[in-house]
């Protein structure tokens, strides 16, 4: 059952996509506002393993954060583009890029 606290987030979320929105229905809305509040919290939880990330120099892969956050972004702007259109038709900009694995180059040999 939801608090009342979260119940009048819920309520205050729906009015402020509401106010600013006509592209979507109101349970689409409130749908989407969740999709970036999860989107908000994976780009934090990505920040967070970032930091905490050791990158030893054998290691042949590392994660890359950096194409993640592009991604994340690229996301949260089309869902953002949608609840608020600037134009009839949106467009797509581009794909999601979906690989994250950062090849690290090989060592240099020893003089």
């Amino acid at each position: 059952m939801p608090t009342t606290a979260f119940r009048c987030f819920l309520h205050l979320s729906l009015a402020i996509v509401h106010s600013s929105s006509y592209a979507a229905s109101g349970q689409e809305q409130v749908q989407l506002s969740l999709i970036q509040q999860q989107l908000d919290t994976i780009e934090r939880l990505a920040t967070r393993a970032e930091t905490v990330s050791t990158s030893e120099p054998n290691e042949r892969y590392h994660f890359d954060y950096l194409r993640l956050t592009q991604d994340i972004q690229r996301i949260r702007q089309g869902v953002q583009n949608y609840l608020s259109p600037s134009r009839a038709q949106s467009r797509d900009p581009g794909g999601l890029s979906g690989d994250y694995r950062l090849d690290t180059p090989p060592a240099e040999p020893a003089p």
